[in-house]
């Protein structure tokens, strides 16, 4: 059986879509672009990290990645072979202004352009992330992200790649996953810059919520259009039904995800959280709560919560704080992926509905921005990779998301995580999320089964949708 060819165990009906619905893949600029030293980019707070002993479990860093700052042009026609409408990935702050603020590098600008360019000359919208977590390392050393002036200099840096791409791309996102950079990163310490200040942390979440709102204003002024955010929200579920864990499961449920939403779509913050932030809060929330166009949700699996107890944990191989007001229990029964992470494709649907209940007609259209697993299956002899689990993770979590649509919820497009095999973070080059996969000796693409079975569900839609 040839490329291209796939048998997949999957034999129930053909998924149907709308006729007009995106399909897409995503990426980000550390986990790919490699070049980290090249045509004037800066240090990022990614940088800085992987050179601390003891961050990344395998030793590696973003420095080489996936090579795609040099191979951008072969990254793209596995696009237009894929058949995807859109293509997020995101720009890289430290290529554009090293130093997070002042001068601004034209090489860094020009690579995008080319970018962007070649991605429109494919007939693939470009989708444009601003900010997925690689902050210019002098503005960190000047405090980062509890820093509120960070927020300004990041609506600086957005007018600047605004004026200079708005013309050419389709869809813009400002922040990735917030919710991440102020647990794991700030909080937790887990992820660049690598601090642990707990709730301490909660400041960072208010910046980044700023620079939103401001990039928001920013990206419109440059005559940018389809301007929106992605959240990374997930269904909590109670480790019982006492009132203890059920209380620790609400506490972590607005933590990780209302308090990224509400102050978005409501204007507000949940009830306690306003009086944690920095000030002005209330002017700062009508910045915030600048509409949207749309909405990113990133969803990979539920997280189940109970009342703390003195077990350790581990999340992506990090180990948990003991203090934590919350514990956070394996889900068990379902299957999981060489992360680690259960496969619950109905949490997609669940997380679905739960966002149109609470946020009813304030909620924006959505996309599904991110959704994908890690499974570490290379080329066999004949240099297939036959990766029929990937597939089962595709078509499960589309299925549910049909089913969701078919509810009521109002989904404009699927981007999968990743095209590529990636820097995968603090887990290096550990997991493997691509549709294709990466040689990181000669850097070499081989597109997986998961390509082709995507590539035929994308060319089946033409053929009418639902």
């Amino acid at each position: 059986m040839g490329q291209g060819q796939i048998e997949s165990s999957t034999n129930t009906p053909q998924l149907r879509f709308p006729a007009d619905f995106r399909w897409g893949v995503s990426t980000s600029a550390y986990q790919i672009e490699g070049a980290v030293t090249e045509d004037g980019r800066g240090t990022s707070t990614w940088d800085t990290f992987c050179g601390e002993p003891g961050r990344i479990i395998d030793g590696s860093s973003g420095a080489r990645a996936a090579d795609h700052y040099h191979r951008y042009r072969e990254d793209v026609a596995l696009m237009r072979d894929l058949g995807v409408t859109d293509y997020r990935f995101s720009i890289a702050w430290p290529r554009i202004v090293p130093t997070g603020s002042g001068a601004v590098n034209p090489a860094g600008l020009e690579f995008y352009d080319r970018l962007v360019d070649e991605l429109n000359g494919a007939g693939i919208n470009p989708v444009v992330t601003l900010f997925h977590w690689d902050l210019p390392q002098p503005l960190e050393d000047a405090g980062g992200w509890l820093n509120r002036d960070t927020a300004y200099r990041f609506a600086d840096y957005a007018a600047i790649v605004g004026e200079r791409l708005a013309d050419r791309v389709g869809m813009w996102i400002t922040l990735n996953e917030p919710m991440v950079l102020t647990n794991f990163a700030y909080a937790l310490g887990a992820h660049a810059p690598g601090r642990t200040l707990g709730v301490g942390a909660l400041p960072v979440a208010h910046h980044q919520l700023l620079g939103h709102g401001l990039a928001v204003q920013a990206l419109r002024s440059a005559g940018a259009r389809q301007i929106g955010i992605a959240n990374n929200q997930a269904p909590v579920w109670p480790a019982s039904d006492s009132a203890e864990d059920r209380g620790a499961a609400g506490f972590y449920e607005t933590l990780v995800n209302w308090l990224y939403s509400d102050p978005l779509l409501l204007g507000r913050y949940p009830d306690g959280l306003e009086a944690a932030m920095p000030g002005p809060v209330e002017d700062d929330l009508k910045i915030i709560s600048t509409p949207l166009d749309w909405y990113g949700l990133n969803y990979y699996n539920p997280v189940r919560v109970g009342a703390p107890n003195a077990q350790v944990r581990h999340v992506d191989s990090f180990e948990m704080p003991s203090d934590l007001p919350f514990d956070l229990p394996e889900i068990e029964g379902y299957p999981r992926t060489d992360f680690d992470w259960p496969v619950i494709p109905d949490g997609l649907a669940e997380m679905l509905r739960l966002l149109r209940e609470r946020y009813g007609d304030a909620l924006p259209p959505i996309h599904i921005t991110e959704n994908g697993c890690s499974y570490a299956d290379g080329p066999d002899a004949t240099g297939r990779v036959s990766d029929q689990r990937r597939i089962e993770f595709l078509d499960g979590h589309l299925r549910a998301l049909r089913q969701a649509m078919d509810e009521g919820a109002d989904v404009r497009g699927y981007f999968t995580w990743s095209l590529l095999d990636n820097f995968e973070w603090a887990a290096g080059y550990a997991q493997r999320f691509g549709l294709v996969h990466i040689d990181y000796d000669s850097m070499a693409r081989t597109p997986k089964d998961s390509y082709f079975w995507y590539r035929d569900l994308i060319r089946s839609q033409a053929v009418g949708g639902a």
